[in-house]
C-alpha cells in the first residue's frame, strides 16, 4: 500500500488496524504533511487518541521524483534507530512503534510542531547551547558498538556520492546555476576546472565509499535537526552507513560555516568532539559540502549575495586544499 495526502481514511484504517498498529476502540480522523520532506512520503495521522507519524520510502527521491532511489532505505533508518535506542541521546530521536518492510514503512512518534534549523541560515547564528547538543549527540552516534550488520547503504551511498563529489565539480552538468542566481555559473567555473582541487575531491568521494569504522548519520545539516521549545531532536538518518566521523563532523561543520560565515566553527566542532577525529579532514569534507551546497544541485534556502557566496567558496577551496 502506498501512502499520501490522498489515501482514503478508511483505506488507511483497516491496514493499520490488521497490522494492530491502531488500538481496537481507535479511529483515524485526518492526515496531513507534517513538513516539506525530500526524500520519503511523510504523514502526520491524527486519530481520537493521539497522533503519529508514518513513514514510507518509494523508488525515487519524493521531492525531486525523476531521481531514482533505493526503496529499502528504510530499513536503513529503521536500523539506525534501532541501533541508538539504548544510548543517552535515544531522548533526542523519535521512538520506533512499528516496521513493515513489506510495504517500506516505519511507524514513529509524533514529535508535535517542531520547526527544522534551517533558519540558522536567515538568522547567522546559532544557539551555542543547541551548537553543543549537536556534537554530543552525534559524538555518541559515533560511539555506536556492534556496527558489523550494519546495512553497507551502497546504492544511496552511491547517489549521494555523485550530488556530493561529482556532479557539482563537471563543467557540463545539465544543471544552469544562473537559473538559481544570476551570475552563479560564471562565478563556479574556475572551481569546475581547477585540477589540483578536484583531485582532492575525488580522493575523499572514494573515501566516503568505503567502508568505515563508523555509524554515521550520513546527512548532518539543518534540514534533520529539529526544535521544539528548547528540545532538539535529529531525524532522516536514512543516509547512515558505517564510515569515518570526519564526514558527519565535516557536514555539520560546512552548515555552521554556511550560516555564519565564520571558519572558526571548525576549531569549536573539534575541540568540543568527544571521540577520535582528524581536523584536516573535518575541513577538506566540510570544504566539499560548502561547495556542493553553492554550485551543486542540492541548493539550500540561503539568501546570500555573489559576493558572499564567493567569499564562501574561497574559504572552502582553501579548507579543502589546505
Amino acid at each position: 500500500m502506498n501512502i499520501d495526502t490522498h489515501t482514503e481514511i478508511t483505506e488507511l484504517q483497516d491496514f493499520l488496524s490488521a497490522k494492530a498498529w491502531l488500538r481496537p476502540d481507535e479511529h483515524i480522523i485526518s492526515l496531513e504533511k507534517p513538513g516539506e520532506g525530500n526524500m520519503n512520503v511523510v504523514l502526520r495521522i491524527s486519530t481520537d487518541q493521539r497522533t503519529f507519524v508514518l513513514k514510507q520510502s518509494r523508488p525515487y527521491v519524493q521531492k525531486y521524483q525523476q531521481i531514482a532511489a533505493p526503496i529499502d532505505r528504510i530499513a536503513t533508518e529503521h536500523q539506525f534507530y534501532s541501533d541508538v535506542q539504548s544510548s543517552k541521546i535515544a531522548p533526542h530521536m523519535p521512538r520506533v512503534l512499528g516496521y513493515d518492510p513489506s510495504h517500506h514503512l516505519m511507524l514513529l512518534e509524533d514529535l508535535g510542531s517542531c520547526e527544522d534549523m534551517t533558519y540558522i541560515y536567515q538568522n547567522r547564528a546559532i544557539d551555542p547551547v543547541y551548537l553543543d547538543t549537536l556534537i554530543q549527540i552525534i559524538g555518541e552516534v559515533h560511539k555506536t558498538k556492534d556496527t558489523k550488520d550494519f546495512p553497507e547503504n551502497r546504492e544511496l551511498r552511491e547517489l549521494n556520492h555523485q550530488h556530493i563529489f561529482v556532479l557539482p565539480f563537471l563543467e557540463e552538468n545539465g544543471f544552469s546555476l544562473d537559473e538559481v542566481q544570476p551570475g552563479l555559473q560564471s562565478l563556479s567555473q574556475p572551481y569546475k576546472k581547477d585540477l589540483a582541487l578536484k583531485k582532492v575531491v575525488e580522493k575523499i568521494g572514494l573515501e566516503y565509499l568505503a567502508l568505515g569504522n563508523v555509524l554515521l548519520h550520513g546527512d548532518y545539516y539543518p534540514g534533520s535537526w529539529m526544535t521544539r521549545s528548547e528540545q532538539l531532536y535529529v531525524l532522516d538518518p536514512e543516509f547512515s552507513f558505517v564510515g569515518f566521523a570526519e564526514f558527519d563532523l565535516g557536514v555539520l561543520t560546512a552548515h555552521l560555516i554556511l550560516a555564519t560565515h565564520k571558519v572558526t566553527h571548525l576549531n569549536a566542532v573539534v575541540q568540543r568532539y568527544q571521540g577520535q577525529a582528524e581536523k584536516q579532514l573535518i575541513a577538506k569534507v566540510a570544504g566539499i559540502e560548502i561547495m556542493r551546497r553553492l554550485i551543486g544541485l542540492a541548493q539550500l534556502p540561503l539568501t546570500r549575495t555573489i559576493a558572499e557566496k564567493d567569499y564562501l567558496l574561497q574559504a572552502a577551496r582553501k579548507m579543502v586544499l589546505t
